[in-house]
């Protein structure tokens, strides 16, 4: 019996990822604002993974911006800056690859403080770049107050959520006349014939 209970846990897992990414792409095709979208986001991921923290961070020239959170801090959003060869944070959006930690990761060297950020303290680190076009332009983290170890599961659904929000901001360059008036047909012939692999 405990093997059953083990596949009905690892289904229910993956069906509450399904829902999770379906959630997010309904994001792509709704008429909300972006930071209306960003901020969604955040609510899911807070739900799904039940971390303690979920921020946000978008590409600004040089350095990464807080563009949302979960935690009440409005007065951040916006103002608290990192370049590129700061923090952990900064560290994933130049090497464009995911990080976590899941103890002490304040300890870590990489590790920037930020004095108005309660966060600083919290123990374990999930962080991913943010990707469109095979470019990164923002990273998304998560984090826990307690250790936590951060499954191959949840690493990989951080992943996709970067990849996701990627492909939102991609939209969100787009006027609504633009996606109306195009020939999508013509779009997809003009690119050249498909390459078989």
């Amino acid at each position: 019996m405990p093997k059953v209970r083990e596949v009905e846990q690892r289904l229910e897992r993956t069906e509450q990822q399904l829902r999770l990414f379906q959630k997010i792409s309904r994001f792509m095709v709704k008429e909300m604002s972006l930071q209306e979208v960003l901020q969604g986001v955040v609510s899911l991921i807070v739900e799904f993974s039940e971390c303690d923290s979920c921020f946000i961070y978008l590409l600004d020239g040089a350095e990464l911006v807080l563009c949302a959170s979960n935690t009440p801090h409005p007065s951040t959003i916006g103002k608290i800056r990192l370049r590129l060869d700061e923090g952990l944070t900064g560290w994933v959006a130049r090497e464009r690859r995911l990080l976590a930690i899941s103890r002490e990761a304040y300890k870590d060297p990489r590790f920037k403080r930020f004095s108005d950020l309660p966060e600083d303290s919290f123990e374990a680190f999930l962080s991913a770049p943010v990707i469109a076009r095979n470019r990164v332009v923002g990273v998304i983290n998560v984090q826990h107050r307690l250790p936590h170890q951060h499954t191959g599961s949840e690493m990989e659904v951080l992943t996709t959520v970067g990849e996701q929000i990627g492909c939102v901001l991609l939209l969100a360059r787009m006027a609504p006349a633009a996606v109306e008036e195009a020939n999508h047909v013509e779009l997809v012939l003009s690119s050249g014939p498909l390459q078989p692999k």
